[in-house]
């Protein structure tokens, strides 16, 4: 995760080690009830079922969608980025 090499050079190994932790453990609750994630982005970005679920104590979200049997894990954005740039919601 660039996101993880980023935070251990800016602020060293244990730094980066918290967020890949956290960022594995935000994965969770979306497994076990994936309709938990907000839909507020995919609605600003015109994504049809897109969700977002946040990296707890981390300014980064899950992006993902739902299936019947599976989760289909977009990315893993900072907050700090464009991200209705990213995800192509900019008319």
């Amino acid at each position: 995760m660039d996101a993880v090499r980023h935070c251990a050079q800016a602020g060293g190994v244990k730094l980066g080690e918290r967020l890949f932790d956290a960022a594995v453990l935000a994965l969770e609750p979306i497994q076990n009830m994936p309709a938990i994630g907000s839909p507020r982005l995919g609605l600003l970005c015109e994504i049809p079922g897109l969700r977002a679920w946040r990296v707890t104590d981390f300014p980064m979200q899950w992006l993902y969608f739902e299936a019947d049997d599976h989760l289909d894990v977009v990315r893993l954005l900072a907050d700090r980025q464009d991200i209705v740039a990213i995800l192509g919601g900019e008319k």
